[in-house]
């Protein structure tokens, strides 16, 4: 390995002083922007069911709100399992992203399956932002060889893959045809 002027390395490797702890901030730091984001998303995606048309959405919406409850316990669980307290740092990204699902709600007439598409795609882009992030901390703490940690966020992030899939099938099946009909 190449050296600098001292003994220090010129660059740093898995296995090189201070990396790890370095890279288990990040992780820790990822965590708790998670958390705060599916603490959110518990106080927001009841707005999402109140504004939903479709039965069929609001059920789909509803269920992934109870996954979501569970997301925020195996997210405790994990502090816990790292010797963490639980704290929570505000996720712009996810604010911006509810945000933008209330936006929609504002701009669209209540009771339109229009609604509903705005709903859908909201939610979708919420979805692909805890997909991303799970992903990457399924990869971190796989890095970081915590594999207890790694398998309780997999199991969120297949849940959220699926949350995904399910909004794909409400506006394919149903939602979208019927938002082509409306004036």
């Amino acid at each position: 390995m190449k050296t600098g002027s001292g003994s220090e390395p010129k660059f740093k490797t898995k296995t090189s002083a201070g990396a790890e702890p370095a890279l288990m901030e990040l992780f820790t730091d990822c965590l708790r922007d998670i958390y705060w984001a599916e603490n959110h998303l518990v106080k927001t995606l009841p707005k999402m069911i109140q504004a939903a048309t479709s039965a069929e959405l609001s059920t789909t919406i509803e269920k992934h709100l109870e996954e979501t409850v569970e997301h925020v316990s195996r997210l405790v669980v994990i502090f816990d399992l790292l010797g963490l307290e639980a704290i929570a740092k505000k996720c712009d990204a996810m604010e911006g992203l509810t945000k933008e699902g209330e936006g929609i709600i504002e701009s669209t007439d209540e009771g339109t399956a229009t609604r509903d598409v705005g709903i859908i795609l909201a939610s979708q882009k919420v979805e692909h932002y805890e997909i991303a992030t799970y992903g990457g901390l399924v990869q971190l703490a796989t890095t970081l060889n915590l594999t207890d940690v790694a398998e309780i966020l997999a199991q969120t992030l297949e849940e959220e893959k699926l949350a995904d899939q399910l909004l794909t099938e409400v506006a394919e099946n149903d939602v979208n045809y019927k938002a082509s009909e409306e004036a």
